[in-house]
């Protein structure tokens, strides 16, 4: 992999899991849920992402809010979780999730080099508005987009798509960044250069391309992408 990744003008982020928190949610109520908090947090997770990739195999497209309500009670069934009170709770969290300590950081240092930046997710609309109001990350964000535009959600190419219409931009002026490494792999077969934000050390998926480089944060992107670390 490299270190260095040239010509880019746009970067573009995956917003949950590589710059909001999703397990920040849970961790916020992990004394009503108990010993079972890690279980249902890695459950929903799971499921929220197996459920949206079922569902464009489908075709029974509904935005990530539903599929997210979905996931958690599924969660929450499978560790005997019955608070119905607590399962709104863990829904409203998950409006206002945590973002990750370097991000804002590292965007504004990114835009200052000259570098657009936005999101692009499978969450809808009015997740993503939350989200980056919660955190406050409005200012270092030139666009967020949302899967809900083409209703299908990654890794299907019309998702990335989206960026090259968007943002009048090539794909290969387009560095792209995600947690999950089947997202940054499917970014990659779609001519984006494109790095892996491995924040917890996952083994990468067997699929096909590779990303342009790896990394456990956001933290040295300013220096792979501008040429500094600064």
């Amino acid at each position: 992999m490299t270190t260095t990744i040239k010509g880019v003008s746009v970067c573009v982020f995956d917003a949950y899991g590589t710059i909001f928190d999703v397990h920040s949610a849970v961790r916020r109520n992990r004394e009503r849920i108990g010993h079972e908090a890690d279980e249902v947090s890695r459950t929903w997770r799971a499921k929220q992402i197996e459920y949206s990739w079922l569902r464009a195999l489908m075709g029974r497209y509904v935005d990530l809010w539903q599929v997210t309500q979905e996931a958690l009670d599924f969660a929450m069934a499978k560790a005997k979780v019955t608070d119905i009170e607590l399962r709104d709770d863990l829904l409203n969290a998950y409006m206002a999730l945590d973002a990750y300590p370097e991000v804002e950081r590292v965007l504004s240092r990114l835009r200052s080099g000259g570098i657009r930046t936005a999101i692009l997710s499978n969450g809808s609309p009015l997740m993503l508005e939350a989200a980056v109001q919660s955190s406050g990350l409005g200012h270092v964000l030139d666009d967020v987009l949302s899967v809900d535009e083409v209703r299908t959600f990654k890794p299907h190419p019309d998702v990335y798509q989206l960026v090259v219409d968007r943002l009048h931009v090539e794909p290969d002026a387009v560095c792209y960044h995600s947690s999950n490494s089947w997202d940054a792999l499917a970014a990659t077969g779609f001519g984006f250069r494109a790095a892996w934000i491995n924040r917890f050390g996952d083994e990468s998926e067997r699929l096909p391309e590779m990303p342009d480089v790896e990394m456990d944060s956001l933290e040295g992107l300013p220096a792979i992408v501008l040429g500094s670390e600064n």
